[in-house]
């Protein structure tokens, strides 16, 4: 009788666990696809945007820098003008490439994919990596993976758009 309460609360905690993982999720993906692919947004204003400045313990980590609207940082990858990057706990990449895709998908349509820019390479973990071109001859590269902190593995997502004539492909003529 023990063992098979040990068991069903052990199976009780695992599923509140996954649920509390696929909530945490859903929200970071949620996020992601909402903000990520607006630009005219502040750090300040997309993390008050994405519900990271309300006191409760973020789903997810963001990174974000737009630097036609303030300083870039100091350690910004170059060629990079505006980044934003979401982060959480465990792999759920397939669900993100969907629902990004979807996104990308959606009226405005973002950009047609193009040969990925000298400015980005896949990394460990890399899933999906895209260059896209956008509208006005800006470039921007999606980037979806998994990467390992400490002992946790952790999805992200992200969108870079380049500074104004990089990553086009060059047009023979």
């Amino acid at each position: 009788m023990r063992s098979a309460l040990k068991r069903a609360l052990a199976c009780t905690v695992a599923g509140m666990m996954f649920a509390s993982s696929a909530v945490a999720s859903d929200s970071a993906i949620s996020a992601f696809n909402t903000w990520c692919f607006k630009a005219g947004q502040t750090e300040v204003q997309a993390r008050e945007n994405m519900g990271l400045t309300n006191g409760v313990p973020p789903a997810f980590t963001l990174t974000f820098w737009d630097d036609s609207l303030e300083p870039r940082p100091a350690d910004a990858p170059p060629g990079i003008e505006r980044r934003c990057e979401v982060a959480f706990e465990g792999d759920h990449t397939a669900p993100a490439i969907k629902a990004m895709r979807v996104q990308m998908a959606t009226p405005p349509v973002f950009g047609t994919k193009i040969p990925l820019p000298e400015t980005h390479q896949p990394t460990a973990g890399t899933v999906l990596i895209e260059g896209r071109e956008l509208l006005r001859g800006r470039v921007a590269v999606v980037h979806v993976g998994t990467r390992k902190t400490d002992d946790t593995l952790r999805t992200f997502m992200a969108v870079d758009r380049l500074y104004d004539g990089l990553g086009l492909p060059k047009v023979e003529g």
